[in-house]
């Protein structure tokens, strides 16, 4: 690969872009970890404060740092396949953009944050 200093450069910059897939991907699992703990955190408070409302679940919250967590584990496992389509168009020297995948990514996540903020909005207006 020494002639060809391009190729090398191109996987490298593959590598650094599946590693943003694995780190964000890391990071909406342990924004869903949170999300989901703290409704089990809420609850456990209020059990200890021993005041007479204690909720009998912890609401959506768990639910959606559920479907955070396995949207994390699906954007690093849909990094890994874009990497290695990538590897594959690299070594053929016909590289395409990712498309699809892409758009895939930034309606899953607008969709997640519309939700928390409606889920957010929805337990304001029930403890006012």
């Amino acid at each position: 690969m020494p002639d060809k200093p391009e190729l090398a450069r191109n996987h490298l910059a593959n590598e650094r872009t599946f590693l943003a897939w694995v780190r964000t991907g890391i990071g909406v699992v342990v924004f869903g970890f949170a999300i989901g703990r703290f409704g089990i955190a809420l609850r456990e408070f209020f059990q200890l404060q021993g005041q007479g409302r204690t909720p009998r679940s912890t609401g959506l919250s768990v639910w959606f740092g559920l479907a955070s967590i396995a949207l994390g584990v699906l954007l690093i496992l849909g990094g890994l396949m874009r990497y290695h389509q990538t590897r594959e168009q690299i070594e053929e020297g016909q590289f395409e953009p990712a498309g699809w995948l892409v758009d895939m990514v930034g309606v899953l996540t607008a969709l997640v944050g519309i939700g928390l903020a409606v889920y957010l909005i929805i337990t304001l207006a029930r403890l006012t």
